[in-house]
């Protein structure tokens, strides 16, 4: 049977009810905006009739009518005064339309989801932080986490950035274990891969877990506003130090928190000690110390990895040496104890005398050691001395001689420094990934932040002595000579090298060629230090540069 067509009116209707809809919606949108003023000012007046009557209810009867007076006199006022209504009716529609104007809501609490990552973390707690035993538990199963949670803050990711968490008094705070439990919840249930820090506030059983921002990469090797005997190990958080310098960083300056590492006769923390992977940036740290101390001091550079990672400096002024064979290292460090004998010998005579000390004695002397432990299986298979027992007197009498000693050693190493280095290196610092127990091994204490699983070269951890453990961003300072080195990374480098004192350019060292130049130089070779002339007394400051042996 043949399906017969519908009637026109009813195949038709619903397209013309919809673009009668689609019509009657454009017309009042349209008559929206264009009433839009008077909308405004209609809702302001309204708001403002509202208030006039609750001021008027709130206001006792007895002077109801001294008010009723007042009104009445400003009113006949406005009305004589020239302009009088006209200007009173502008300044009441004015009124009425900023009172009545459409206003953003203003964000008060979190909302859906974030309050349901706020439950989900409270309920991860509550094994923790509950007592069966407690009347009136702060954490409970089917509690609401208003009741211990608050300073709340998150991202815009949806993330927690910030959280103060109320916990009861009778939860052991004072353990390490129970506090890094705690810790290991938040960290995972607030998000993995950031960094967070973590403060007990064991009087007042408060628990305030922030987010820290990453520590800028940007800041590279410069000359930095600091008084002699202070070195500038790396920057840090804001809140961590109480001293910022200005540091140029990109296209403009800023002021940075420093990590300041004072050395002399004064200090505390004479000798440093800083420990990484391979790649971490511990020779970065150790290039960037010898950049720093050349501005006051000469420099004696001792590299155990062979890889000429100081072959910049080789020859600059102020450098005594660049070392990278077991026997210049073995004479380099004995000339170093011989130094510091000298120095003290001398010292001691000009006290007795009643004289300063001489000038040679003043000037500071800076021992940079990477990676000792190579030469010590060199001088091990080869029966000579390890070179870290010439150390031991640097390091023991080193700040009364102003000799300053600065180890870098690799992690799986660390067992194979000497007792001396391990003694008198209380500055230390843990660079490249590393868990709690490895730094709690260098630094002797555990940082208040997470661990990040992933860092950038020169990222990691310091403590001065007895100090607090703060995190640390050493200033990209790379070797100048190397090919993968960005152009404005080599050229502040080079910049700060001192000049040769034969007159060679900038960025010849062991034959290489400067970038930077059109021609070839002749190369400077590296000079050693003999044991066999070191018995008499150092040259003096000014010409303090050792000479190979006579025959």
């Amino acid at each position: 049977m043949a399906r017969l067509p519908l009637p026109r009116i009813l195949s038709t209707g619903s397209a013309q009810l919809a673009r009668s809809r689609e019509f009657a919606r454009t017309a009042a949108d349209g008559a929206t905006d264009v009433l839009h003023p008077l909308i405004t000012v209609s809702r302001g007046l309204r708001q403002l009739t509202g208030l006039a009557r609750q001021r008027w209810l709130a206001t006792p009867r007895e002077k109801r009518g001294p008010l009723l007076f007042f009104v009445a006199v400003g009113v006949l006022v406005v009305a004589f005064v020239p302009y009088g209504p006209l200007t009173a009716l502008i300044a009441l529609m004015a009124a009425a339309a900023w009172k009545g104007r459409v206003r953003t809501p203003v964000r008060t609490g979190p909302d859906e989801a974030e309050a349901g990552r706020l439950q989900a973390l409270y309920d991860a707690l509550v094994p923790y932080f509950t007592n069966p035993d407690d009347p009136a538990p702060l954490f409970a199963h089917g509690g609401q986490w208003s009741s211990a949670f608050s300073d709340h803050a998150f991202d815009g990711a949806g993330r927690l950035t910030a959280l103060r968490i109320s916990y009861p008094a009778y939860f052991t705070d004072g353990e390490e274990e129970s506090r890094a439990r705690i810790e290991q919840v938040l960290h995972a249930k607030s998000g993995r891969g950031r960094e967070y820090r973590f403060c007990w506030d064991e009087e007042g059983n408060r628990l305030l877990m922030t987010v820290l921002p990453a520590l800028a990469t940007t800041i590279t090797a410069q000359r930095f506003v600091t008084a002699p005997g202070e070195t500038v190990l790396g920057f840090t958080d804001a809140d961590a130090v109480q001293r910022t310098v200005p540091v140029a960083d990109g296209d403009g300056t800023r002021d940075a928190p420093p990590v300041i590492w004072r050395t002399g006769p004064r200090s505390t923390e004479p000798h440093l000690l800083a420990v990484g992977e391979p790649g971490s940036g511990t020779t970065t740290l150790l290039r960037s110390i010898a950049l720093q101390a050349l501005a006051h001091g000469d420099v004696l550079i001792v590299e155990g990895s062979g890889t000429g990672e100081y072959a910049c400096l080789t020859g600059r002024g102020g450098v005594l040496a660049v070392e990278c064979a077991l026997s210049g290292a073995l004479a380099s460090l004995e000339w170093a104890a011989r130094e510091t004998e000298r120095r003290l010998i001398a010292a001691n005579r000009a006290r007795q005398a009643g004289l300063p000390a001489p000038d040679d004695t003043k000037r500071p002397l800076w021992i940079l050691v990477d990676r000792p432990s190579v030469f010590g299986h060199l001088a091990a298979a080869d029966g000579h001395p390890d070179p870290q027992e010439l150390l031991s007197v640097p390091l023991r009498h080193g700040r009364a001689a102003h000799v300053t000693v600065v180890v870098a050693e690799q992690s799986d190493c660390l067992d194979e420094l000497c007792e001396a280095v391990l003694a008198h290196t209380r500055a230390r610092v843990v660079l490249g990934p590393a868990d709690f127990d490895r730094v709690e091994a260098v630094l002797g204490a555990v940082p208040q932040t997470t661990p990040a699983p992933q860092v950038p070269p020169g990222r990691g951890y310091a403590r001065l002595g007895t100090g607090p453990v703060l995190r640390l961003q050493v200033p990209a300072t790379p070797d100048p000579y190397d090919e993968a080195t960005g152009h404005d990374q080599r050229l502040a480098v080079l910049e700060l090298l001192p000049e040769r004192p034969d007159g060679a350019e900038q960025g010849e060292a062991y034959g290489q060629r400067d970038p930077h130049r059109q021609h070839d130089v002749r190369p400077v070779e590296p000079v050693s230090i003999p044991a066999a002339k070191i018995d008499g007394p150092a040259p003096p400051a000014d010409t303090a540069r050792p000479v190979p042996a006579e025959g």
